[in-house]
């Protein structure tokens, strides 16, 4: 493995993987960030699987950008690949960058796909990452 950018290894560190988890990855285009995506399967020992794989997965990267089409539906899909206490990590091109996503329109999607942004990652020069979840049960504590 190259050496990465050391942005890529601190992204990837504060996503919440280790080794072993499956991570599927959606939105893929020469835009997307390489070391990013190299340091992601260093952290879990593996590659990142693609659109077609039937796995069940601990975490989605999305990549997204504003000419993509509708972010509500690209989240609805992604959600029944997780399992259970599976995540997504919604990237973005920052502000300023081509492609820019209002965050209006990320916490619509978000709400309507019935998740929730839990945190905010730095993914580089380009991009940022949105970990959305699926809201903790509302049950009540005995």
């Amino acid at each position: 493995m190259s050496d990465l950018a050391g942005y890529a290894v601190d992204a990837a560190a504060r996503l919440g993987l280790q080794a072993g988890d499956t991570v599927g990855e959606s939105g893929y285009d020469e835009d997307v960030d390489l070391d990013l995506r190299d340091a992601i399967a260093d952290v879990i020992d593996s590659e990142l699987l693609d659109d077609d794989s039937d796995e069940v997965l601990n975490a989605v990267l999305l990549w997204w950008r504003d000419r993509d089409g509708d972010l509500t539906d690209a989240l609805i899909n992604a959600v029944p690949l997780l399992a259970a206490d599976g995540v997504i990590w919604l990237a973005t091109p920052k502000t300023g960058q081509d492609g820019y996503v209002e965050p209006s329109e990320i916490a619509e999607a978000t709400r309507t796909a019935g998740l929730a942004q839990t945190t905010s990652v730095n993914g580089g020069p380009g991009w940022m990452l949105a970990r959305l979840a699926r809201p903790k049960s509302g049950k009540a504590r005995r």
